[in-house]
């Protein structure tokens, strides 16, 4: 997509000489720190010389190697994570190969597989997990696969490769898939060797231990960048974020430290987007399954709004799921799938986050209003209503999760969307119930207790609500049919069903 390499080159030694005086030396590698003398062994990478550099204080900004996993074949793979490995893959793609597997699901393997395709690549994405994109919970990942395969994409996970073939790749259920081109973006790991050279001491998850003003085990010794643990605000321990806007934070905090300057803790949250198409997926914060991991208590909503009132030209869908503490209301995470407006809603929910806001207080958030950019209730804030609905007991909802169960011990699931809707699809078993006529309806229906949903929530509320009036128990799917369609196809793998539904 950037026709001109020199655009991504923000700096240049030679510039950086002129206007600040830095002596920046390519070329040359580190081969020795030694803490004791203050000083570090470097070698010249083109005639293998070596020199010795005294320092004051020392900052190690090595970065993550790529994952390379003892695969039969893998040196066939091609990995991508400099300007120059992007600049021979787009050498590569001109000799016009016509098919490509790009092994990973996650932000970078997805982007590959996108730019490929684009160039009129047959391209297949293998990810050994059982989705794409797993910092993101599985209704909303199956969005992101469903995009691919409407772009003609294929996507094979819960599958890894066995083996890489001169003409291809082996999968692990004795499959083969045709590939011109292998590209490899499996994750990466902490650069630790400079680390280990010096002495530093470790996180618990293989990087660089620093403290709040990111200074190692020893004092003279900083370290910033993916290779370095970083404190997770919402768990309190530490993680292995590898993202631009931390590493570049890290960076100015320690030359602040270094400079005498105050400096102050600043947890990450993992905030991050990735474009796949059309379409943008977002995060922030800790996921379900992380949540579920450590025994962490937690309430859902999910809300599937447009970017702007819908009235208004170019309106677009999009899927937000906020998780909080149900005692507290403070925000754990929260995840978005959809057209434009996804980046203002997570980087507003990153924000709140920051700030300490609770997620009913997301309701009394005011946020510029037009109807080009969003509603009067903008989405962020209707996910404080939602959250507020739950806190105050006011409305229980339901998980997609949880309906073969309460049907089981007895619930009946009623669908409260207009019959046409209705026929387009619904939940198995559903009776349609329309929410007009409820209330008419109700002595056919039975006294409960129900499971209600309709297309995304709003409606099964109101019904839920005019249940409870009546003394009926009822619970509202929180998310409505559209929630419960993804999440059905993620339980089965078969995000080709939401090319056409969603």
């Amino acid at each position: 997509m950037i026709e001109d390499e020199e655009d991504l080159l923000l700096q240049t030694p030679e510039r950086l000489y002129e206007r600040f005086r830095l002596d920046v030396r390519v070329n040359e590698e580190v081969v020795a720190v030694d803490g004791h003398a203050h000083q570090v062994s470097v070698r010249s990478t083109i005639d293998g010389s070596e020199t010795i550099i005294p320092y004051d204080k020392l900052v190690l900004s090595p970065g993550a190697v790529s994952i390379r996993p003892p695969i039969p074949g893998f040196e066939r793979v091609r990995g991508l994570r400099t300007v120059e490995d992007a600049e021979r893959l787009a050498r590569d793609v001109t000799g016009a190969p016509t098919t490509a597997v790009v092994i990973g699901g996650g932000f970078i393997g997805l982007e590959t597989a996108e730019n490929l395709s684009r160039n009129g690549i047959a391209v297949t994405v293998v990810e050994a997990a059982e989705q794409l994109l797993t910092p993101l919970d599985p209704e909303l990942s199956i969005l992101v696969a469903a995009e691919l395969i409407a772009h003609g994409v294929a996507v094979e996970t819960g599958v890894a490769v066995s083996e890489v073939t001169a003409s291809g790749v082996v999968l692990a259920d004795g499959r083969t898939l045709p590939a011109e081109l292998v590209i490899g973006s499996i994750g990466v790991r902490p650069d630790v060797r400079l680390a280990e050279m010096a002495g530093l001491a470790l996180g618990p998850n293989g990087g660089i231990a620093v403290d709040e003003a990111n200074r190692t085990s020893d004092h003279d010794i900083y370290a910033v960048g993916d290779a370095v643990e970083k404190s997770d605000w919402v768990g309190g321990g530490t993680s292995l974020i590898a993202l631009a806007n931390v590493a570049n934070r890290q960076g100015r905090r320690v030359a602040d430290h270094i400079c005498g300057l105050p400096v102050h803790w600043a947890p990450s949250f993992g905030t991050a987007i990735v474009k796949v198409f059309g379409l943008t997926a977002a995060l922030t914060g800790w996921n379900e399954k992380r949540l579920r991991g450590v025994g962490r208590r937690y309430r859902v909503v999910r809300s599937h709004p447009l970017s702007h009132a819908d009235y208004y030209p170019g309106a677009q869908p999009m899927s937000i799921k906020l998780l909080f503490d149900p005692d507290d209301g403070t925000i754990l995470g929260a995840q978005a799938v959809g057209g434009e407006g996804v980046d203002k809603r997570i980087d507003i929910l990153a924000t709140a986050m920051a700030g300490g806001i609770h997620a009913e207080s997301l309701a009394d958030l005011e946020l510029a209003y037009a109807p080009p950019f969003s509603s009067a209730k903008d989405p962020v804030n209707m996910l404080g209503y939602m959250a507020e609905n739950i806190r105050s007991g006011e409305c229980d909802v339901v998980e997609p999760d949880e309906i073969d169960d309460l049907v089981a011990s007895g619930w009946s699931v009623l669908d409260v969307r207009s019959p046409p809707e209705y026929a387009r699809g619904s939940i198995p078993g559903s009776v349609n119930a329309p929410l007009d006529t409820l209330r008419e309806d109700l002595p056919q229906l039975g006294s409960g207790p129900f499971v209600i949903y309709c297309e995304v929530g709003q409606r099964g509320h109101t019904a839920t609500t005019l249940l409870h009036e009546l003394g009926i128990e009822a619970r509202n799917l929180d998310g409505g049919y559209r929630t419960w369609v993804a999440a059905d196809a993620a339980r089965r793998g078969e995000a080709s069903r939401l090319v056409e539904t969603i």
